[in-house]
């Protein structure tokens, strides 16, 4: 065996041809690759999953409307997470609309909130 015998990250098996080689096949790199991402990629797919059923209950509230109103308890009831937002947006008269892609609420008096599809 060569003193500069290198070796594939994933597989251990010894590595021929270019000396910058890490891996001795693509199964070997997308497997060392998939499996040193699992965490960030779990946490990531995750998040998208309650961002998208945020969206449906909002697009389910609307329901084909432009805006509407609701109270807080009733998308609390069909499971909206209000801490997962795309992005949050403040007008010039200072109210802020928390939205999810281009469906937004804003928080009203009494535990009511505004709906609202935001025009592209």
């Amino acid at each position: 065996m060569s003193r500069n015998q290198r070796f594939c990250l994933e597989c251990g098996e010894p590595l021929a041809g270019r000396s910058d080689k890490k891996f001795c096949s693509d199964y070997c790199r997308n497997a060392y690759n998939n499996r040193k991402n699992r965490e960030t990629n779990k946490l990531i797919r995750e998040i998208n999953s309650l961002l998208k059923r945020n969206y449906k209950i909002l697009e389910e509230v609307l329901n084909d409307r432009h805006m509407t109103k609701i109270h807080r308890s009733a998308l609390t009831r069909l499971g909206f997470q209000f801490d997962y937002i795309t992005r949050k947006s403040t007008t010039k008269k200072g109210d802020t609309y928390y939205y999810i892609y281009d469906l937004g609420y804003l928080p009203l008096a009494n535990d009511m909130y505004l709906i609202v599809k935001k025009d592209a």
